[in-house]
């Protein structure tokens, strides 16, 4: 699946609290989100309107290897049939 180009930083933090994640902390325009399933993960994400997709790209990747998931599949999660 294909990112969305228009993610912001709020939104994607929203949708990974919903895979667990809690926000811990926000320090200036960055949000901290962490989960302790499958031991203890931390992500930061930027708190833009829209977000860069390599940004995008390299968070996604870091939860999915984190949580064991293939890439599509997080994507599929996160931001499918909405």
């Amino acid at each position: 699946m294909r990112l969305p180009r228009d993610v912001s930083g709020r939104r994607l933090a929203r949708e990974l609290q919903r895979l667990g994640y809690r926000i811990t902390r926000q320090s200036g325009s960055h949000i901290r989100l962490t989960t302790s399933e499958g031991g203890q993960h931390h992500v930061t994400v930027p708190d833009h309107e829209n977000l860069r997709v390599g940004t995008l790209a390299g968070i996604i990747g870091d939860v999915a290897e984190h949580l064991g998931l293939a890439r599509d599949e997080l994507v599929e999660r996160l931001f499918g049939d909405k």
